[in-house]
């Protein structure tokens, strides 16, 4: 199955196989693409194995569109739409591994439903922390 034409939604790129059938996938995983203007999103080369933004420097492969995490879980969400919290520093805050928080992020690895919660308890922890701030 090959992706023939592509569009693009707000928050997703929409992929169009042959036979006409849809897959999309979240701009989350693709930064400068969800901040590329129309023209800079419709200026795209097709190569043998995916889209090539020159102009933005972002490449979708074929193959993409068809993974089973097309759309981020509600941890990589996070982390994907808050780029102002150091990862690094965040995995230390809750001590764990940085480059494993990085590659739950990132989908190589899924985290147990005990780290989630890890996590996610970090995640409010920081959010207390911001919210109880006075000057």
């Amino acid at each position: 199955m090959t992706i023939k034409n592509i569009r693009f939604t707000e928050n997703d790129i929409i992929g169009v196989d042959e036979s006409g059938k849809e897959w999309k996938q979240s701009l989350l995983w693709y930064p400068a693409l969800k901040n590329a203007t129309t023209e800079q999103r419709n200026n795209y080369e097709v190569g043998f194995d995916g889209f090539h933004w020159r102009n933005v420097d972002e490449d979708v492969s074929f193959e993409s569109f068809f993974y089973e995490d097309a759309e981020p879980t509600p941890l990589q969400r996070f982390f994907l739409t808050h780029k102002e919290i150091k990862v690094s520093e965040f995995a230390k805050m809750i001590g764990i591994d940085a480059s494993l928080l990085r590659n739950y992020i990132n989908g190589f690895k899924k985290p147990s439903k005990a780290r989630e919660q890890t996590i996610l308890a970090g995640i409010h922890r920081l959010a207390s922390e911001y919210a109880s701030a006075s000057f």
